[in-house]
């Protein structure tokens, strides 16, 4: 079943990228952008705090939808950990998250003290001043790549998250 689930991955991976180029696309809607009737995802403000401890880190980022459909970010992964888990923050109680809604014309704010990721089981700990990759998988839009810069173990922006 996960040779299955290789080729499935490369392809929406694929369908993804193509749809990433300008001019020459098959786009269903017409006008400008702001009237597009599918998710149209970009990704804003990651980082990651350094990691104090040597197995587990946080991270945090924007996802906006200018599109006119909602998606859903279903998995995200990186090499840098053995897996990442998305969770919530309600109440002071963090909950695992097996999705998040990105609303049509909203956004997905993964930001400390609420929604945010875990990578779980570290396979090196990144220092301050590197970058991770991380494989965002939506349900509609297929996969993104993100470059995430390691910032300070305290750092807080100032504009945002």
């Amino acid at each position: 079943m996960r040779r299955a689930l290789l080729p499935a991955a490369a392809l929406a991976g694929a369908l993804a990228l193509a749809g990433c180029g300008s001019g020459s696309g098959t786009d269903s809607g017409s006008g400008s952008g702001s009237g597009s009737s599918k998710a149209e995802l970009s990704v804003s403000g990651p980082y990651m705090p350094q990691p104090v401890s040597a197995d587990m880190a946080a991270g945090f980022l924007t996802i906006s939808n200018e599109g006119g459909t909602k998606d859903e970010l279903t998995s995200v992964t990186s090499d840098v950990a053995g897996q990442v888990t998305m969770h919530s923050t309600v109440g002071g109680a963090m909950e695992e998250k097996t999705s998040f809604a990105i609303p049509a014309h909203g956004q997905l704010v993964f930001k400390s003290g609420g929604s945010h990721l875990m990578f779980e089981k570290l396979k090196r700990r990144p220092e301050q001043g590197q970058k991770i990759t991380l494989h965002l998988t939506f349900a509609k839009s297929g996969a993104l790549t993100v470059e995430m810069p390691v910032k300070s173990a305290t750092y807080n922006p100032s504009t945002g998250h």
